[in-house]
């Protein structure tokens, strides 16, 4: 499913127009953001948690033929953890 395809599917269930649909998609988009960015956790009850996870810089093997150290800079990553009803769902 793509974002159209979801979008569609929001309207539909929600009987909202696609315009009122996209418009929702779109401030949950930048409400999650946000939230990230700012170092909080979104935690939705049955459906999951978003989440970041903080690597520290490490060094590495260039994967080159070289094969020289490298350093690898530390960054912040999106991760996603599914609920428990997410979960029970997937393996009905």
């Amino acid at each position: 499913m793509n974002k159209t395809e979801l979008v569609k599917a929001i309207a539909e269930k929600a009987e909202l127009t696609q315009k009122q649909a996209e418009a929702a998609l779109k401030a949950f988009e930048e409400s999650v953001k946000e939230t990230l960015v700012s170092g909080g956790d979104v935690r939705l009850v049955g459906f999951g948690t978003f989440g970041v996870s903080h690597y520290k810089a490490r060094k590495g093997i260039s994967p080159q033929a070289d094969r020289k150290e490298i350093e690898i800079p530390a960054k912040n990553v999106p991760k996603f953890k599914p609920g428990k009803a997410l979960k029970d769902a997937l393996n009905k």
